[in-house]
């Protein structure tokens, strides 16, 4: 699995490994690979990384997150969320940027939002993208 961190040092905080169980609340500064499984909740403003043998079932918070083993839950990335070729989510997924690679497998639902487009609009006003054409093509309030 490729992946491209944010965090110019690659500086791994810590590591989940084969045959190894993790339950409750897991919180970590930069970056976290699992390649064992963690039941319950990750929540970091850093990178999370889930390997081939990993398996992660709850709910995540992370910056980014990069999936190549199994995803159960929720998972929310504030920056990207990459679904790897040998990756598997069965999940409530939220980011601004997904990356689905081809051999992913995708069940669930996702929201694309991004922090300016979550917050109510005007009620009355709607975008320019979206308002009613003129018959010569103009917008109607010109």
């Amino acid at each position: 699995m490729k992946f491209r961190s944010d965090n110019p040092e690659g500086e791994l905080n810590g590591f989940v490994d084969a045959g190894t169980v993790f339950r409750g609340e897991l919180q970590f500064e930069t970056t976290f690979r699992v390649e064992g499984r963690v039941e319950g909740k990750i929540v970091s403003n850093g990178t999370l990384v889930i390997g081939e043998g990993g398996v992660v079932d709850g709910e995540i918070r992370v910056a980014q997150l990069f999936v190549s083993g199994t995803v159960r839950g929720k998972a929310h990335a504030t920056r990207r969320l990459q679904l790897c070729k040998e990756g598997k989510a069965f999940a409530e997924l939220e980011t601004p940027s997904l990356v689905i690679e081809d051999g992913a497998v995708f069940d669930g639902r996702c929201a694309m939002t991004r922090e300016a487009e979550a917050r109510p609009a005007d009620a009355g006003a709607r975008p320019a993208a979206v308002q009613p054409l003129h018959p010569l093509g103009m917008r109607k309030d010109r």
